[in-house]
C-alpha cells in the first residue's frame, strides 16, 4: 500500500506544483504588463510614425493619429463581452495623413442584436480626424471556429488577426492596434480591460494547487507512519 501511495504521490505532487507555478506566472505576467501600461501611458504622447516601426517600441504608448478612415475596410470583431452582454469591437483602418501607411483603430464596443444575423450600424467619421489612444500589440494565438473567406471582405471576424489584415489590405499597416481614448471623438463604448484583470484569481488558483500538493503529501505521510 505504501508503494502504491508513493507512486501516486510521485505523479500528483509534481503535477500540482507545476500547475501552481503556471498560474502564479500568469498572474505575475499580467501584473508586469499593467505596471508597464501605467508607466508608458503616462509619458508624453507620440505622433504615430508614417514609416514601419517595431511594435514593441510603441506598446502601451499614448499616440496621436491624424488621417482619414477607410470605411470600406471596417470589420466587427465578434464575441466581445461587456458586463456579460455580447457585442462587437469596431475596428477601422486609418490612413495616416501624408502617407499610404495605415493603422488599425479599435473604436469601441457595440452591443449585438438578439438576432445575430442583424449587424449593428457603426458609422465612420468622414474627412480628416485627429485622435488619441493607447497602442497595443494584438494577440497572435487564437482559434477560428469558421474558415476564413477566400474572396470578398467579411464584415464580421472572430478574431483581430493582424496577419489576415495584412494579407487582405492593399496598403502597409503598422504592427499595433490603437485603443481609442474615451474622450476621443468617433467611437463607441470604451472601457478597455486592464492587463492585470483576473491576476488575483490566478494567484488564488496557484495557492489552491499548492494546497493540493501539501495535502497529498500529508495524506501519504499519514498512511506511511500510522500504526497497523
Amino acid at each position: 500500500m505504501a508503494i502504491i501511495g508513493g507512486l501516486l504521490l510521485a505523479i500528483l505532487l509534481p503535477a500540482f506544483v507545476s500547475l501552481g507555478f503556471w498560474q502564479w506566472r500568469k498572474a505575475e505576467t499580467k501584473t508586469a504588463l499593467q505596471a508597464e501600461l501605467d508607466i508608458r501611458s503616462n509619458d508624453a504622447p507620440v505622433i504615430m510614425p508614417t514609416m514601419p516601426v517595431d511594435g514593441e517600441a510603441l506598446r502601451y504608448r499614448r499616440v496621436i493619429l491624424r488621417g482619414t478612415f477607410d470605411t470600406a475596410r471596417q470589420v466587427l470583431i465578434d464575441n466581445r463581452l461587456y458586463r456579460e452582454q455580447a457585442g462587437y469591437h469596431v475596428i477601422t483602418p486609418l490612413r495616416l495623413e501624408g502617407s499610404t501607411m495605415h493603422v488599425l483603430v479599435n473604436r469601441g464596443w457595440l452591443p449585438a442584436a438578439a438576432d445575430h444575423r442583424v449587424l449593428p450600424i457603426a458609422e465612420v467619421p468622414t474627412g480628416i480626424v485627429e485622435l488619441t489612444g493607447i497602442a497595443i500589440l494584438p494577440g497572435q494565438r487564437f482559434f477560428n471556429l469558421e474558415p476564413q473567406p477566400t474572396d470578398g471582405w467579411a464584415p464580421v471576424w472572430q478574431n483581430l488577426d493582424l496577419g489576415r489584415f495584412r494579407e487582405a489590405l492593399p496598403y502597409p499597416l503598422q504592427p499595433v492596434v490603437v485603443q481609442l481614448d474615451a474622450s476621443a471623438p468617433g467611437g463607441y463604448l470604451r472601457e478597455w480591460p486592464r492587463p492585470d484583470e483576473r491576476a488575483d484569481r490566478h494567484r488564488s488558483y496557484a495557492l489552491q494547487w499548492f494546497g493540493f500538493a501539501i495535502a497529498s503529501l500529508g495524506i501519504w505521510a499519514y498512511f506511511l507512519v500510522r500504526r497497523p
